[in-house]
Parts: structure tokens; sequence; C-alpha cells
């Protein structure tokens, strides 16, 4: 089991959802994150003041897949996430040692 962690603009949200839910992924946790990569941020104009945005707004996608998947995973958070401009994020996979289903006692693939 892995978790595929992806760091993504915020307008691209449904179009990843919808790519996941089209190879059988099931669930998904989303969290709104801030943070900068090698763009290092930018400037904007308020009120005719200029001021620097250090931190932007992206989201943080979390799921919980059997190894087996995780490539299929990959591929479709890459293909539905990409403007191919600066700033369309990353793709973290990471291992997970052991995965509960709280309300029934599964454990492991079964609790995915």
């Amino acid at each position: 089991m892995q978790i595929v962690m992806a760091i993504i603009k915020p307008f691209k949200l449904d179009e990843v959802r919808d790519a996941l839910t089209g190879i059988g992924v099931q669930g998904l946790t989303v969290t709104e994150v801030k943070g900068y990569g090698r763009q290092k941020g930018h400037t904007e104009i308020y009120r005719g003041a200029e001021y620097a945005v250090s931190f932007l707004p992206k989201l943080k996608i979390e799921v919980a897949v059997a190894s087996e998947a995780v490539d299929k995973v990959v591929e479709a958070i890459a293909a539905a996430a990409k403007t191919g401009q600066i700033g369309d994020g990353k793709i973290f996979v990471y291992q997970i040692e052991q995965a509960v289903r709280i309300r029934t006692g599964e454990t492991d693939t079964d609790a995915l």
C-alpha cells in the first residue's frame, strides 16, 4: 500500500477528481495549503501599492492505494493537473505500513 500525495493548483481539483474516479479510486483527502516552489511567489499590486506574495494557494490531495495501482494514479493526476505553466505542482509517493478501517476493523488493502 502506498499514499500518493499531489500538490496542485486549486482550479484543477475537479479535473483531477474526475480522472481519479475514472480509474476506480474510491476516496481521497483534499487540504488547502500554501507554499512555493521554484517560482518563489510573485508580486501583486493592490490599491496602487506593490507587495510580495510569498506563499501561493495550492491544494494537497492524498490518495491511499494498493501498490499495483500507484502508476495509474500518478499518471492520472499528472495528466489532469498539467497546465504547462510554472507552479503546476508535484507528486510524491510513500509507503503505508498499516491501514485500519475504524468502522469494520478491516486492515491493510481491505481497509482502502
